[in-house]
């Protein structure tokens, strides 16, 4: 079982119906609307509710920052890569691949941008990178709810995948030829985000068909992944509408 918790975090896993909830817990202490909201929407979906003192919902969220809200539910279920390229959300692909994020922040971040930029979904490895835990929940202001996220095996051997599904792939590298708002993303892409720290791993940098870089005109040489996620992402939205794709 799975502990999320915060009003959006935990809103959010109830309005999207994709796990089963044990129960939701909320401070005995909190009586307002935002709370009652939640508690609404349980007693709705047949989802029980316990209120609980202050203590104990910091002892289940491992954290006081949990807003007076704390649910126990299912796991986040992963879903094949397969099942995010059949289910495009406009006329052209968009996936991002993350290349070893490690920093549950960071994944959360993402997560919420990928749901606001129109991505399909979100590929993580299975290993040496963090998967959709309470914390990303929590981040991600309850966008992981919502965007499906397939955990793969090799990110390397995913790309491969991609491309052979006619999917062109653009890694997102301080070595890459071409600015990343001089790329047309009007096309089926993934976009590939490196681990904090190193970047891409090398293989993955190699099997990319594009790598493009971000400006960057200050001191410090690079962006925070889930920044420059979003500045990426974000152009892709923004020629996608620019064209009426």
């Amino acid at each position: 079982m799975d502990v999320i918790y915060g009003i959006h975090a935990v809103e959010e896993a109830l309005k999207s119906r994709g796990r089963a909830f044990e129960y939701v817990a909320v401070a005995r202490d909190r009586k307002d609307a935002k709370l009652q909201k939640i508690i609404d929407a349980c007693r709705e979906g047949g989802v029980s509710v316990r209120f609980e003192a202050r203590e104990q919902l910091n002892r289940m969220a491992k954290t006081a920052t949990h807003q007076g809200v704390v649910a126990v539910a299912a796991q986040k279920k992963y879903i094949d890569l397969d099942d995010i390229v059949a289910n495009k959300r406009g006329q052209y692909s968009f996936v991002v691949v993350l290349d070893g994020v490690e920093d549950p922040h960071n994944l959360g971040a993402i997560l919420r941008t990928a749901d606001a930029a129109g991505a399909d979904g979100v590929v993580i490895p299975e290993r040496r990178a963090v998967g959709v835990n309470a914390t990303v929940v929590k981040a991600s202001a309850g966008a992981s709810e919502h965007v499906p996220v397939a955990k793969v095996t090799n990110i390397a051997r995913t790309i491969e995948e991609l491309k052979e599904k006619n999917i062109w792939v653009v890694g997102l590298d301080e070595r890459g030829t071409k600015f990343y708002d001089e790329m047309d993303f009007k096309m089926d892409c993934a976009i590939v985000l490196g681990a904090e720290g190193q970047g891409l791993h090398e293989l993955v940098r190699k099997k990319c068909d594009y790598l493009v870089k971000i400006p960057m005109m200050g001191a410090v040489p690079s962006l925070n992944v889930s920044v420059a996620g979003a500045v990426v992402m974000y152009e892709v939205a923004r020629q996608r509408r620019a064209a009426g794709k």
